[in-house]
């Protein structure tokens, strides 16, 4: 007579060990106050952010600090809990200065970037534009024709293959809101650089999908 075989029994729903529970609520109170300093106190900066509320709250940067996709996440949540309609309608006029001042720059095929694109930006954030001029000095000489004072800039970024790269950046005001301009060759407007956020191709938005988006807003505000 065959014996019969011992099996044995996983136990997967084990609790995880204490040390790892500890870590994983001290991500998320990073996260969620690093959240709150991007909300309310000016700061754009996702890792300067993370450290501050790492500091603030007394964990160990090393061990604790969430992604920037985690810190999206809870500004996200924070603001649909803390925002309301004041946030709602900055979103609408940031995007409306965004598309006032595409129209502006047509030539350099302008494509909207960022907080302000996604909808977590905020009254201290800044209009982020990729532009594809022939050459930085015709970005440059377009606005100095128009005597449109404005500051220059280098952003180190993330390139396609991995390696960084820094990228031009022209900042300038514009209907009472900071712009700033990522001047890229005319060849990159095909490829989307990474997102800082969680390294997929950056979304870009055209004049007339901010527009679109704008017509949106418009309709949801009257229901």
């Amino acid at each position: 007579m065959p014996r019969s075989r011992k099996t044995r029994t996983r136990f997967t729903d084990q609790p995880e060990p204490r040390h790892i529970r500890k870590m994983k609520q001290a991500r998320l109170e990073v996260a969620a106050e690093a959240a709150r300093i991007i909300a309310t106190e000016g700061q754009h900066n996702y890792h300067a952010a993370k450290k501050k509320a790492a500091e603030r709250i007394g964990v160990s940067e090393r061990l604790a600090l969430p992604s920037n996709l985690e810190v999206k996440d809870a500004l996200r949540s924070y603001q649909a809990l803390y925002g309301g309609p004041a946030h709602r309608d900055t979103i609408e006029n940031l995007r409306r200065v965004a598309a006032r001042a595409m129209n502006a720059l047509k030539d350099f095929e302008p494509r909207l970037v960022g907080s302000v694109l996604d909808g977590t930006a905020n009254a201290h954030s800044r209009i982020a534009l990729h532009v594809f001029p022939d050459s930085v000095e015709s970005a440059v000489l377009f606005l100095a024709d128009r005597n449109v004072a404005f500051d220059q800039e280098q952003r180190q970024i993330r390139w396609f293959n991995g390696q960084h790269r820094m990228v031009p950046v022209l900042v300038f005001e514009f209907d009472g809101v900071d712009v700033e301009l990522m001047l890229f060759e005319p060849i990159n407007l095909r490829q989307s650089p990474p997102s800082p956020i969680d390294g997929r191709p950056q979304h870009r938005a055209t004049i007339a999908e901010v527009e679109y988006l704008l017509d949106q807003d418009f309709g949801q505000a009257r229901l």
